[in-house]
């Protein structure tokens, strides 16, 4: 497997990742005023055109000022994999690199970034049938049901998935009817046959709050400024298009998810904030999670005074190892 950020590569590409609400886009801006820089977005929800509140989608004026790419390249539609990102990477870090600018992956999906430094396992591809088998089980039983179900083939995959996500749920289960072995077994590693390369080693300067309470104000001011800003007729919009599910990738988004399941008259309004401001501290949760589990990456701790001259330096830093 590719390795990142290692004493022998000099790096050719820097990620700066961290939890939602850590201040990863104001910290790119800030970097693309002293180093000539192109931003590829490394955010799941970033991808889908018409979704801009609710993913915190940089503003016109910033993806005009530095180029961005990675955004607005699907409809809310489609899915986009881990293995779909590394391609796009991979060709956008060489492409950036040829231009003579800096590639800076931002971003918190951090599925993506071990993707991107680790390769991937080749587990089964989508399979439309068996995806709606499922989901007529779901309409039929609920997903807690077919939550049941799939903790009598892969308990390890269920016991770490609420009864409610029906995204994680669904591929567990449609990897099981497809391959007949369990998710779990794929992600301990039993099958790795198939590796996306890296020809770059990326380093990784990292936001990581010291303080939680922190990131839960920023969490909230953030969401309650989504809704501010009109998130519920976003999602009303495209509630009202005819063509979305609420199991499709891009609906499972944080904040969508939420007001999608009051506008489908499944929760109650008056809780969605709570909801909302909930869902988004769970996924700053997980993404500190994966966060932990590199120890390549630079820390920098975000609440703490001169965290911009921090990342600052660690990116000039970076930029002049970079060959």
């Amino acid at each position: 497997m590719a390795a990142s950020g290692t004493e022998t590569q000099a790096p050719q590409a820097l990620a700066l990742v961290g939890p939602t609400a850590s201040g990863k886009s104001a910290l790119a801006m800030m970097l693309a005023t002293h180093l000539p820089l192109e931003i590829i977005s490394m955010d799941s929800a970033l991808v889908y055109r018409g979704m801009d509140i609710g993913t915190a989608k940089p503003e016109p004026w910033e993806r005009q000022a530095v180029v961005h790419h990675l955004i607005d390249i699907l409809e809310p539609t489609q899915a986009y994999s881990a293995a779909a990102f590394v391609r796009d990477a991979v060709q956008l870090i060489a492409e950036i690199r040829a231009r003579g600018n800096l590639p800076l992956l931002v971003g918190g999906t951090m599925l993506y970034l071990k993707a991107l430094l680790q390769g991937l396992d080749s587990m089964p591809a989508a399979d439309e049938a068996v995806r709606r088998g499922i989901d007529e089980e779901a309409g039929r039983h609920g997903w807690p049901w077919v939550h049941a179900q799939l903790a009598k083939v892969d308990p390890l995959s269920a016991a770490r998935l609420h009864p409610n996500d029906a995204q994680r749920i669904q591929r567990a289960l449609e990897v099981y009817r497809v391959s007949g072995r369990p998710l779990s077994s794929w992600q301990r590693g039993a099958a790795v046959v198939e590796h996306v390369p890296v020809p770059v080693p990326v380093r990784v300067i990292a936001l990581e709050p010291n303080d939680r309470a922190w990131l839960h104000r920023r969490i909230a001011e953030r969401f309650d400024a989504m809704l501010a800003a009109g998130l519920v007729d976003e999602v009303r919009g495209l509630f009202a298009r005819g063509d979305l599910a609420a199991t499709l990738p891009s609906m499972r988004c944080v904040g969508y998810r939420q007001v999608w399941a009051s506008l489908a008259g499944e929760q109650p309004w008056d809780s969605l904030r709570e909801r909302g401001v909930a869902a988004t501290r769970q996924l700053a949760k997980r993404q500190l999670t994966w966060l932990r589990a590199m120890p390549q990456r630079s820390v920098v701790a975000c609440d703490e005074p001169g965290a911009s001259d921090r990342v600052l330096g660690l990116a000039m830093a970076h930029a002049e190892g970079m060959p």
